[in-house]
């Protein structure tokens, strides 16, 4: 095995199409379908809330959505949350009534996630946190396009170096940088 720093590193490189796809901006492309088709259906969703007075004055949407989410159904039917510490989130949300503020921020969120991923800015970002609202809605009941929507998620942030190339991550990106090497802005001048 060899070690990098001190820790042992796999001696196997990744599959060459594999490594290709997520790295080489030639693939930049395929990302940016990807990319607008999540923005696109972020934003769509997000707009919907944002004009809804339902989601923005005092968040009676998100409300009964939780209500019916912790309503445990008589048996034999299953429950929509299959998980009793998730059940206990959403009930502590209702009963604090967290759902004003929390609409508000998914309505937000959801127009922020959608503008990034349609410009390409911050993509690895947008991605994960978009992932996270759909994980977050599934283990809620609701599974509509979720799945679908987490899964490419999921590779948008597998590609982030190169999902954004075709937007404005591909100036950002090395301007910035990222936390373990900072880009030109932050760069210390020798």
């Amino acid at each position: 095995m060899n070690k990098l720093f001190g820790k042992h590193i796999s001696p196997f490189a990744d599959a060459p199409l594999v490594a290709s796809i997520l790295n080489d901006s030639r693939w930049s492309w395929l990302w940016l379908v990807i990319r607008l088709y999540l923005g696109y259906t972020w934003l769509n969703s997000g707009w919907g809330k944002i004009t809804s007075a339902a989601w923005m004055d005092g968040g009676t949407a998100l409300k009964a959505f939780f209500e019916r989410a912790v309503l445990i159904p008589e048996a034999p039917a299953r429950p929509a949350i299959s998980f009793d510490w998730y059940r206990s989130f959403l009930q502590m949300l209702l009963d604090g009534g967290h759902y004003v503020w929390f609409a508000k921020l998914v309505a937000v969120g959801e127009i922020l996630i959608g503008i990034a991923l349609i410009l390409g800015l911050f993509t690895g970002l947008a991605a994960f946190f978009g992932g996270f609202m759909n994980w977050n809605f599934m283990m809620a009941g609701t599974a509509s396009t979720n799945p679908v929507m987490l899964v490419l998620s999921i590779l948008l942030v597998l590609a982030w170096k190169n999902a954004g190339y075709l937007g404005l991550s591909q100036w950002t990106l090395p301007l910035i940088g990222v936390p373990w090497q900072p880009g030109t802005l932050f760069k210390k001048k020798a």
